[in-house]
């Protein structure tokens, strides 16, 4: 029999169907009413928040670096300056991968391995997220032009126009100016993070160094709104940085080319002073380097071949150099011993070529074998006697030399404004003892009383000596610096002049020495010749380098260059109105007389010829209208 067939059940379906009607309306509700409720809580309730977080995705402050301050000679020659240029960098934030970014770009531009690890090791140090980092500088038009062109395959890199530092004289200035270099992990913990949070360079040496914080500047900010991709869309707001001050230098480029140009490419120093002021005008030491190679990096190889070469480029001898003074500190011992009573003008010796002192069997040679015969003190600062100043020492005693030298600077820094200064070294019975715990002995003070022994000196204190006794005992303070921003520094204070018992004696010194130059018998006789237009008061010098044996003679020709004297000339022009004091050291140079005056007289000449030229020039006065 045939099953029944089963009807639908319409109303039980209609009503099954209006319940999951209901309940999915009521579930939509509630979702909605949730949404509403949440739209309510972020919009309303939590906007500031909100529209805060969202501004600080799409603004934010950065800083601006200020312009570095300029450098100029008394002049107005330029002597450092700002240049723009072109650099590629990278924010490490919009670039997925930093190793293939570089990658490319070293197929693009040239990129050497010391720069990537240079690279790598800024971008480590980096203070602030989202901050370039420079990865080359000084772009050529063919790398701007390549870079430009491929920039869509090169996510988080972009090109920059920066203000870079430029020395025009870079080797003739390398030690005087100094140089910039990029802001070490050592550095950056001691400058104002704020003030320097733009900055990626700060002075490394010379017044680059010394003026740092005048140079610099005040940091600007400016608030800028970004894009998705972090490019800059609008300056909103901007604080203009104050730029650094500009520097005026008391240095004349001319006489310091001048003194380069005399040193002739060997080792040695050059550092003149105005008497008057104690402004440097020249400060020259060589061999110098390329200054400018360390403003963007310098390469290890190259900075590898300066630091290890034997002439020792990167060492200032002007100011940390420490030589053995030799003769050029005879003025100053002829000086003391008169005003001490060991000894007068009219008092003479017998120079038979060598002093003996009482129970020692050894000679203190003189550096004229046969000696000088009869000479007084006036005769011995001419001849540069030896003999006559070894018995002179003897009566003065050590402390007697050290207590009378120490004024006129030696033993300690001058406190020129420049970094690194030796101190050098005037010896005295309390320092052998405090030094070396020995006793001080008689042949040490003879050998001192020529400049030779443990005295050491700079060619910087030996031009301030020089200055000094130009100045017949007035102190000077040597500056680099003479106008920051326009405003001349104040003089500084320097204390008491070197007074004598007799001022006279001041004029039979400088005279002595105006006759080492002037007379038929000075040791720098040779200078002398065609002096066009003044007179020149000086002292020769020859320091030992190698110690001769008692029964040896000193012959360079067998001996190495390296262990050759040292030349030295000190003096001062004109003499009855000295405008300008210099110390000369040529390294392994010979006879002070030979080598080191004819480096003076060069640096000399060139000096009075820029003071003929700036007399020349006419001024230029402004005229009112009636």
């Amino acid at each position: 029999m045939p099953k029944p067939i089963t009807l639908k059940d319409h109303y039980r379906e209609t009503r099954v169907f209006a319940r999951r009607a209901v309940v999915s309306i009521f579930v939509v509700i509630l979702l909605i009413l949730a949404l509403i409720s949440r739209m309510v809580y972020l919009q309303i309730l939590q906007f500031e928040k909100y529209s805060s977080l969202s501004d600080e995705n799409r603004v934010s402050i950065e800083p601006v670096a200020p312009t570095r301050g300029l450098i100029v000679d008394r002049n107005g020659h330029l002597l450092a300056d700002n240049r723009p240029s072109y650099s590629v960098s990278i924010t490490k934030e919009l670039c997925p991968d930093i190793e293939d970014t570089l990658l490319k770009l070293s197929r693009l531009i040239e990129m050497t391995d010391s720069r990537l690890d240079d690279f790598r090791k800024r971008l480590a140090q980096r203070r602030r997220p989202f901050t370039p980092v420079a990865v080359k500088f000084k772009l050529s038009e063919k790398e701007i032009a390549l870079i430009a062109v491929n920039q869509h395959l090169l996510p988080g890199v972009s090109l920059g126009a920066n203000l870079v530092r430029h020395y025009p004289q870079a080797e003739a200035l390398s030690h005087a100016i100094g140089y910039v270099g990029r802001i070490n992990e050592a550095e950056l913990q001691k400058l104002d993070a704020t003030n320097y949070s733009a900055t990626e360079h700060i002075g490394k040496t010379g017044v680059e160094a010394f003026y740092e914080d005048r140079l610099h500047g005040q940091v600007g900010f400016q608030t800028i709104e970004t894009d998705a991709r972090g490019r800059i869309t609008k300056v909103l707001e901007r604080t203009d940085p104050t730029p650094g001050d500009n520097l005026q230098l008391f240095m004349d480029l001319n006489t310091q080319l001048a003194a380069v140009d005399a040193l002739q490419g060997r080792r040695g120093a050059v550092v003149a002073i105005e008497p008057q002021t104690g402004g440097i005008l020249a400060l020259v030491s060589v061999p110098g380097f390329n200054s400018n190679l360390f403003v963007t990096g310098i390469d290890y190889a190259s900075y590898d071949a300066l630091q290890n070469s034997r002439a020792r480029p990167l060492f200032n001898r002007a100011l940390q150099g420490r030589y053995p003074p030799g003769s050029t500190i005879k003025p100053i011992v002829g000086l003391g011993g008169i005003e001490t009573g060991a000894t007068t003008w009219d008092y003479s010796i017998y120079d038979p070529g060598f002093y003996k002192l009482e129970n020692d069997a050894r000679f203190y040679r003189d550096w004229k074998k046969w000696g000088h015969g009869v000479v007084n003190l006036h005769d011995a600062i001419v001849q540069s006697c030896d003999t006559y100043f070894y018995e002179l020492a003897f009566n003065m005693g050590i402390d007697d030399i050290h207590d009378f030298m120490a004024p006129f600077g030696f033993g300690k820094r001058t406190n020129v404004d420049l970094i690194n200064e030796s101190k050098g070294l005037l010896p005295s019975r309390f320092w052998k003892k405090a030094t070396r715990n020995m006793p001080w002995f008689p042949g040490e003070t003879l050998i001192t009383g020529i400049g030779q022994g443990y005295m050491l000196a700079t060619p910087l204190q030996l031009a301030l000596s020089t200055a000094i006794l130009a100045n017949k005992g007035e102190k000077v303070q040597p500056r680099m610096v003479k106008a920051i921003g326009g405003l001349p520094l104040p003089t500084p204070d320097v204390g008491d002049p070197i007074t004598l018992k007799n001022p006279d004696n001041w004029d039979r010194i400088i005279e002595a020495m105006r006759d080492v130059v002037h007379s038929a018998k000075g040791t720098a006789r040779g200078i002398s010749k065609d002096l066009p237009g003044y007179d020149l008061a000086g002292k020769t010098g020859t320091a030992q380098v190698l110690g001769i044996k008692q029964d040896e003679e000193y012959d360079a020709d067998k001996i190495a260059e390296w262990h050759r004297d040292h030349a030295l000339f000190v003096g001062f022009a004109p003499v009855n109105n000295p405008k300008i004091a210099i110390a000369v050291l040529v390294e392994n140079g010979g006879g002070g007389g030979s080598t080191a005056a004819p480096v003076a007289r060069q640096v000399l000449d060139a000096y009075f010829e820029s003071l003929q030229q700036d007399a020349d020039v006419p001024t230029t006065r402004a005229v009112q209208a009636p």
